[in-house]
């Protein structure tokens, strides 16, 4: 039996806590944020005593992540019985194109940077997405998708020991809402009024400045007539918020990420986790090193107090007096001591063998000098082998974002005027009713591939080479493989391509009843095409 009522959802949050505490979750994830961001001498008491950072785990993690998000993501629907008709084709390009819409409204390849983050460094990352029917669409159809990334801590499952989130019996997101934000979360003012703020005892809550309140929201799914049907409602410790209610999705509209799996936990593990002492170490003795470089490092003088009975005074071009003969030696300096060489020696090879560890060697961070420039890309693929798992696990994590997508759209968007290209490349509108989705057997496949400027020079690149040696002989496919943003008025040259091409065509009819070799024009058609092609300009990689 699903527990609804407040106080049980609040004791199922507290069993998450006492689960959390258990394995040491928020004291990792705690630590693993302050090491990440170069706080690495927090609560360390030594007043007198330099606290140098060199942070190499940060700067590994840095590589990682971008490495990991260094490649675009974009999603494509098909079918699963092969070839669409004419309106199935439709329907998959309006979806693929509301995808796009989403991704670009609500800046989801942002958050997707983060989610990455957050796996990197507390172990987990969770994308959480719903939909904000008071969001204006410019038509009658009102409301959009928007997502929120949620930390691991603040996200707690029925089954600890499962890690899919899609497979939980509920699943319980908490927020430590403002006092005011959380009363408005209800209509009802007497309702409202009940609401009061709550204390929290986990450790990253203990220096709140302002009244604070627990708000729980609790899915769970329920089977009823060969269908399974997600359900929800939202609370405090004491008040119902949004009393129990269907919200038609078949899915959690939960998707995250792990860096690295653990067996019977819902919790991964952090890329730093089990390397911060090495890094502990590595401050520790470098802040060992600069302290004796300031007390041994420099000579010291000694000087006869009976000799110098005003004392000593080191100032550039100050006369000292001196009783007694001033061939005694009166004065002498110590002799400085050098720091062994094993000091630094040791920090080095700590350092190398933390970052070979990690799998960031100096050639994959860029710290060697470019003697083989292919020798290092070498050396740089291979080093960012063992990143395909954390690679796999993020694309695992956009498709199940793209499918959460997939099933609010189909619920919550109603019939909405969309703009789809046509199998002529023409923009066509339409009302489209985005319940059909739900008896459409649709199937995601992604497509990855590298947005960075040099990828796309290099496509430029590419492209020219395959037009000046024959093998692309049509300007208008030419054209069309040029990536967006190289040409101005691109659709204007292909469509300027195509009317020239027609009107070629058109000459070419009477001449066909000819004679002779008259009719036969293709030659001289291409030959025209080319000219007019060369007279528009080609884009240079330069």
């Amino acid at each position: 039996m699903i527990a609804t009522r407040p106080e049980e959802i609040f004791q199922e949050y507290q069993k998450g806590i006492d689960y959390k505490s258990r394995i040491g979750l928020y004291e990792t994830v705690q630590q693993n944020e302050n090491f990440y961001l170069g706080k690495q001498w927090e609560g360390v008491n030594a007043p007198d005593l330099d606290k140098p950072v060199f942070n190499v785990l940060g700067r590994v993690l840095s590589y990682f992540l971008s490495t990991i998000v260094s490649d675009d993501v974009a999603a494509q629907v098909s079918l699963f019985d092969g070839k669409p008709d004419e309106g199935e084709q439709i329907a998959l390009d309006v979806v693929s194109q509301q995808f796009d819409q989403i991704m670009e409204q609500d800046s989801t390849k942002a958050k997707n940077r983060l989610i990455v983050r957050n796996a990197a460094v507390d172990g987990d990352g969770y994308l959480y997405a719903w939909f904000d029917p008071s969001e204006k669409t410019g038509q009658e159809a009102q409301g959009r998708i928007k997502t929120e990334v949620i930390e691991n801590t603040n996200l707690y499952f029925g089954n600890t020991q499962r890690a899919d989130v899609q497979s939980q019996p509920w699943v319980v997101v908490a927020s430590r809402l403002l006092l005011e934000s959380a009363r408005r979360l209800v209509p009802d003012e007497k309702t409202a009024a009940a609401i009061v703020p709550d204390g929290d005892d986990r450790p990253e809550r203990e220096e709140e400045d302002e009244e604070r309140v627990t708000v729980l929201t609790k899915f769970w799914k329920v089977q009823s007539g060969g269908e399974t049907h997600v359900h929800c409602t939202r609370c405090t410790k004491t008040t119902v918020l949004k009393a129990p209610f269907d919200t038609g999705l078949t899915l959690y509209p939960l998707a995250g990420m792990s860096w690295q799996s653990v067996k019977d936990s819902c919790h991964g593990r952090a890329a730093i986790s089990g390397l911060i002492p090495n890094q502990i170490f590595i401050n520790k003795l470098m802040a060992m090193c600069m302290e004796h470089a300031k007390r041994m490092a420099f000579p010291k003088i000694v000087y006869s107090r009976a000799a110098f009975p005003n004392g000593w005074d080191n100032r550039v071009g100050v006369a000292v007096a001196a009783n007694g003969n001033l061939t005694d030696a009166v004065t002498a300096k110590t002799a400085s001591v050098d720091m062994p060489a094993q000091v630094m020696t040791l920090i080095d090879k700590v350092i190398t063998y933390t970052k070979d560890l990690m799998g960031a060697s100096d050639a994959a961070l860029g710290n060697v000098k470019p003697d083989n420039t292919s020798a290092i890309i070498a050396v740089q693929k291979a080093s960012s082998v063992p990143l395909e798992l954390q690679r796999m696990a993020f694309y695992q994590f956009v498709e199940d974002t793209i499918r959460i997508f997939l099933d609010m759209m189909r619920v919550n968007y109603g019939t909405r005027r969309v703009v789809y290209l046509d199998s002529e490349g023409e923009k066509q509108e339409l009302e489209f009713d985005f319940s059909i989705l739900g008896e459409m057997c649709l199937q995601l496949n992604m497509d990855v591939g590298a947005s960075t400027y040099w990828s796309e020079l290099m496509q430029v690149q590419t492209i020219d080479n395959l037009f000046e040696r024959g093998i692309i002989t049509d300007p208008v496919i030419y054209l069309e493989s040029i990536p967006d943003g190289y040409i101005k008025n691109k659709a204007g040259l292909i469509a300027s391509v195509k009317k020239e091409r027609e009107a070629a065509l058109a000459m070419a009819g009477p001449l066909a009843g000819m004679t002779g070799n008259e009719g036969a024009l293709p030659r001289e058609t291409n030959a025209g095409e080319a000219a007019l092609f060369q007279s528009a300009g080609t884009p240079t990689a330069e």
